[in-house]
């Protein structure tokens, strides 16, 4: 039989300096740094408000399965506190951080795009015009074109390299040339599908995939998914990655089929506007998506969604006060 590995054992004079070292750090700023778990960094915040013999600090200590379930009426019972001051004791914990580094993580919306495409309108109609202020302006230097045309072939391998590098030269200004190209084709082919979204927003973006404008304008679809990854179109709407304008979608009982990305957004408005003390379940979203906008969709397809949009179940969302 296999032998156990040897657990470390850690002299207890070692062990000790080595509290004493997390200590000191954890009395550092920002408050919490250094706490081994969620329940240690809301400990050390609380202590440090001088909330440690408080119900706040028996809770943390004590409850924090249900802590986390927001179930503040187990929580009374337990404790043997009134829910007014179980309340008032979840107050002072949710204004605890529980990330105390989060406050150093550069800002993810200082993002610049510069869109590669743009879709504008004129009079009534909608139009395409690529970013040419986005590209370099590259071209064959006529100092090497002209060599390579005057040169006597005498021989070494000088000519022969200059018509080389030319060449290849030449071939990478075509190639950029056809993927400028390749994206207005493109950028068109969605404007064509997509017409009423860019007319009149997300809610009226229709399920699109790559085959289906592949088709459009006679290309492979490996080819299409290589020239919208990346690429940004400017449009009345906002700023969009072209692979935006590819949604799945749900067929209904009429024969139009819906987007998933409206149904998303739909969602989202939901929960934005529901009451906080009484949240929407998957299942009544579910309700009023099929009563109100007559989109027929599963229990389950609306938790994927809702999930999909970082959007917390309705036990999780639920406030008590």
């Amino acid at each position: 039989p296999e032998e156990e590995p040897k657990k470390l054992e850690v002299p207890s004079a070692v062990g000790a300096f080595v509290e004493y070292v997390l200590g000191k750090i954890q009395q550092l700023n920002p408050n919490g740094v250094g706490a081994r778990n969620l329940q240690e960094c809301l400990l050390i915040q609380l202590d440090i408000l001088g909330e440690n013999d408080s119900l706040s600090t028996r809770i943390v200590k004590n409850d924090m399965p249900l802590l986390e379930s927001k179930d503040l009426k187990k929580i009374s019972r337990r404790q043997k506190q009134d829910i007014e001051q179980v309340i008032e004791a979840y107050r002072l914990i949710m204004t605890l951080e529980p990330k105390p580094g989060r406050e150093f993580i550069p800002n993810p919306s200082h993002h610049y795009i510069i869109p590669d495409v743009y879709i504008y309108q004129k009079d009534d109609e909608y139009k395409v015009a690529l970013n040419s202020a986005g590209m370099p302006r590259l071209r064959i230097s006529n100092y090497y074109k002209d060599l390579s045309n005057t040169m006597e072939d005498d021989g070494s391998l000088t000519k022969d390299y200059i018509l080389e590098k030319v060449k290849a030269g030449q071939w990478l200004l075509k190639s950029i040339e056809q993927r400028q190209k390749t994206i207005y084709r493109v950028t068109k082919s969605i404007l064509r599908f997509q017409k009423k979204f860019f007319e009149k927003g997300i809610h009226f973006l229709r399920p699109l995939v790559l085959k289906d404008v592949a088709e459009d304008i006679d290309v492979h679809e490996s080819t299409v998914s290589r020239i919208t990854t990346n690429k940004y179109v400017h449009t009345p709407q906002g700023i969009f990655e072209l692979k935006y304008f590819f949604t799945s979608g749900i067929d209904q009982a009429k024969g139009e089929a819906v987007s998933s990305k409206r149904i998303k957004d739909m969602i989202l408005q939901m929960v934005q506007k529901e009451n906080l003390k009484s949240p929407y379940t998957d299942l009544q979203i579910a309700d009023i998506l099929d009563r109100k906008s007559g989109i027929k969709v599963a229990r389950r397809t609306v938790a994927k969604y809702r999930e999909a949009l970082n959007i917390l179940p309705s036990n999780k969302r639920k406030q008590l006060f």
